[in-house]
């Protein structure tokens, strides 16, 4: 671990961020352009963001499966506002087996095309659905820019894919979904999101809707969290996925797909670290707490190895994910840092002293002065501590981003507010496209979400002064 401090957030928030990445050992570049080797500990924050929402599916009636990697060109090209959506994305094998192949094989940079021209086969009558079916996988959308988590090539996600008999199950499915995202993102992640619907220039390539969760990271840029998407029959028609209803008319099916993914592990790094590195919720932390031993004699540490051994049983009793540091290379100022950057809400040091008084110093990630405490009160009191961090974080965040949403008056003050304050800004919008793109051109800000339902805003477009039909999010965002 390097013992170079690192860049304040307040200076260059992209550094810090790269550093945290780097020096809390989350994630390091792949050898291909784009690629990622996500480290123990940045993978472990997504095993349990991952068991979170998997736990919720199933609890909802889904499913998972699994699918194949390589998609015929032939079928990604029948649904041509998806391909058109994804083509500069979409990489193509070519070759295999040291010859060319019959026909090039997209890596998939989602699974709707796959996935409905197999439907075709599984859904004959309205008694086959509706189909509620996740699968956990990596996919694969080129990007010219990228930043591990956030924006790489390949990145792993869950993409849930549903059919159903009728366009209010498929609506009513793609809230439902969006809720348990909303739901693992703030009671998980303590990210406080909005929920919210896409504009038509912003939504999935092929959805009627596009709903979505939209959360403030620490650098006042917006990051989207996770979207469900109502796709009405788009798919069902471009795959022909035909069904005979109750009333035996033959009926194309109704869809929905959705998607959450590994870059909310950024986000748990941007909503919540601070100069000192990684603050992690105690719901996805690796380590919940870690046990520092500190002696200066051979008989002084076995004694206070064996205290610190069985708090650690203790606690591990209770399901808490805990370690003693007991590295004899590194002293206690060191591994103090290393735990902090590495974002362990507890840290419990106990030395000569602490034995003797039954008692450890307890310092909390989150901030405060150390504490001492009986033993039997660490660990009597260890479940409702950790919940305490958790609600603290997520309280945190959710006033940062209260105190940075504004409410837009003008069209001058929003171009320069969100220029120089970032943040959310609110206001009345037309509706028209071109009025959007004109002021995403213009001001690097976009529409990050609309009310799930339209909302009048009783003014005129903060832009162009024609009559407001909706009420914008606007944002800079990643």
């Amino acid at each position: 671990m390097s013992t170079n401090k690192l860049p304040s957030q307040s200076e260059d928030f992209p550094a810090w961020y790269v550093e945290v990445v780097k020096r809390a050992e989350l994630a390091e570049h792949g050898p291909a352009k784009g690629s990622m080797i996500i480290k123990p500990h940045g993978y472990a924050i997504w095993e349990h963001t991952q068991r979170a929402l998997d736990d919720r599916f199933k609890a909802t009636g889904h499913e998972n499966l699994y699918f194949p990697l390589l998609i015929p060109m032939s079928l990604l090209g029948k649904e041509a506002d998806h391909v058109e959506g994804f083509a500069p994305q979409v990489a193509v094998v070519t070759h295999g087996g040291g010859q060319e192949l019959e026909e090039p094989l997209a890596i998939r940079p989602s699974s709707e095309s796959i996935i409905w021209s197999t439907y075709k086969r599984w859904i004959q009558s309205y008694r086959d659905l509706p189909l509620l079916y996740n699968q956990w996988c990596n996919v694969m959308r080129w990007e010219m820019r990228t930043r591990l988590f956030l924006r790489t090539s390949e990145f792993l996600w869950q993409e849930g894919h549903t059919a159903h008999a009728t366009s209010d199950e498929a609506v009513e499915e793609a809230l439902r979904m969006l809720e348990v995202y909303r739901e693992v993102a703030e009671d998980v992640l303590a990210i406080p999101v909005i929920k919210g619907r896409k504009s038509a220039g912003e939504r999935f390539p092929g959805a009627v809707e596009t709903y979505c969760i939209e959360g403030l990271m620490r650098d006042t840029k917006a990051l989207q969290c996770g979207t469900s998407h109502f796709l009405g029959q788009n798919f069902a028609k471009a795959y022909d996925v035909t069904f005979l209803n109750a009333d035996g008319q033959q009926e194309h099916a109704w869809a929905t797909s959705w998607g959450f993914s590994a870059r909310m592990v950024g986000g748990t790094i941007m909503a919540h670290g601070d100069d000192a590195g990684l603050r992690l919720p105690p719901a996805v932390a690796p380590i919940q707490v870690v046990i520092v031993p500190i002696s200066r004699s051979e008989e002084e540490r076995a004694s206070v190895i064996g205290v610190a051994e069985r708090i650690r049983s203790e606690l591990a009793a209770q399901g808490v994910r805990v370690r003693v540091d007991d590295r004899e290379q590194h002293r206690p100022g060191y591994k103090f840092a290393e735990w902090e950057l590495k974002g362990v809400p507890v840290r419990v040091e106990l030395g000569p002293r602490d034995v003797a008084a039954d008692r450890v110093v307890v310092a909390e990630r989150t901030g405060g002065d150390k504490a001492e405490v009986p033993v039997a009160e660490l660990i009597a009191g260890i479940r409702a501590r950790l919940e305490g961090i958790q609600r603290a974080l997520y309280a945190e965040a959710l006033a940062y981003r209260e105190a940075n949403t504004h409410e837009i008056t003008s069209y001058a003050a929003f171009a320069s507010g969100v220029a120089e304050q970032g943040g959310f800004w609110r206001g009345a919008w037309c509706g028209d496209a071109a009025c959007e793109a004109e002021i995403a051109q213009r001001t690097k800000a976009t529409i990050r979400f609309l009310p799930i339902e339209p909302t009048d805003p009783g003014t005129t477009c903060m832009h162009c002064g024609k009559p407001g039909v909706d009420v914008a999010h606007w944002a800079r965002a990643y």
